[in-house]
């Protein structure tokens, strides 16, 4: 197998941030050895070999990979991720990579959070991406999660990014993953509930039977079960949430704790770097930074869910009024953020 990079190399001379990323990944997990050759695509020139290279293959971004096997067939990949899961997972972990895997203890967690507590979020973000990378997990569906992403763009480290696609958000809310997507550069795994599991409870209840017997049994499949796959090959992982969120459910929100999600036999380091800010901080950091977000907010929407279970609020009412409001405020959770 013979495992070409394509990089790009801008106008001023520096290669492309996602290019850096990548291989900075790739050296942290020991990989770095299976790149047999390095190509650059100079910015402005077409006539360079890059260049030429991703014109063949009807390629525009970098960096992308050419997989060739001792027949000679090409195998592309435009992500470094499914390149090391497809073509390099069979590669042993370094043992700093080993160690790095072990869940800390609740001891180290809660030093974690007391050094962290009163510190701005950006610093939180900037030891996790440090420490695990890729290997860290942002989870993205609202405002307070694209800061997350935003301040994790500004440290220049490997970060990941998913949401969960429950094939039930506005339309407003796809366009709006898609525009964070390009906005940043980044992949965004999309995670889908299993269909099997999805077309069993629609043949007995019907579309709308959250609206009689409770929202749990539909978020648990649409939600908490791809949650489960999306965190099964991570680390450690962030969330947007705030104390002030959800007096009922949130108040108690940790900077750090450990999370004991679906099936992992092993619990998993889950960071909040935004627990002590309000959602005025939340805003007035999208306003200073020009962070995209969801144009339902400007429709008086303030916490966003699938669409049969959200609706906009009144100016006196708190956030998250308006997310399964036909039950009672302390039943108001998914399931994400609920400890089994």
């Amino acid at each position: 197998m013979h495992v070409t990079m394509v990089k790009k190399r801008m106008a001023d001379g520096s290669p492309c941030a996602k290019c850096v990323q990548a291989e900075e990944l790739l050296k942290a997990r020991n990989l770095w050895k299976h790149i047999d050759e390095v190509i650059w695509a100079l910015e402005g020139d077409p006539n360079s070999d890059g260049m030429k290279l991703a014109a063949r293959h009807g390629i525009e971004l970098a960096p992308f990979f050419v997989v060739r096997d001792d027949a000679g067939n090409e195998r592309l990949y435009e992500s470094v991720l499914a390149l090391i899961k497809k073509e390099l997972s069979g590669s042993p972990e370094p043992a700093a990579a080993q160690a790095a895997s072990a869940a800390p203890s609740p001891a180290e967690v809660s030093e974690l959070g007391a050094q962290y507590g009163e510190r701005s979020p950006d610093e939180l973000i900037r030891w996790s991406l440090s420490k695990f990378g890729a290997d860290c997990g942002i989870a993205f569906s609202g405002a307070e999660d694209v800061a997350l992403i935003d301040m994790a763009a500004k440290t220049g480290l490997t970060y990941t990014v998913f949401t969960l696609d429950t094939g039930r958000l506005h339309p407003e809310t796809y366009r709006f993953i898609d525009k964070v997507r390009a906005h940043y550069g980044i992949e965004i795994a999309a995670m889908s509930p299993d269909a099997v599991s999805v077309q069993e409870l629609v043949r007995k209840k019907g579309l709308f039977s959250f609206y009689q017997d409770g929202h749990h049994e539909c978020c648990g499949i649409r939600k908490v079960e791809p949650l489960g796959r999306a965190l099964a090959g991570l680390k450690a992982w962030m969330t947007g949430q705030r104390r002030d969120q959800s007096p009922a459910t949130r108040s108690a929100v940790a900077v750090a704790e450990l999370d004991h999600p679906r099936g992992r036999s092993t619990p998993l380091l889950k960071l909040n770097p935004l627990a002590n800010w309000t959602l005025s901080q939340v805003w007035a950091y999208i306003s200073e930074n020009e962070v995209p977000f969801n144009p339902l907010h400007e429709r008086g929407f303030r916490s966003i869910g699938c669409e049969p279970c959200t609706r906009s609020v009144l100016p006196h009412e708190h956030e998250r009024a308006g997310r399964w409001w036909w039950e009672e405020a302390t039943k108001r959770e998914c399931g994400l953020h609920i400890r089994e």
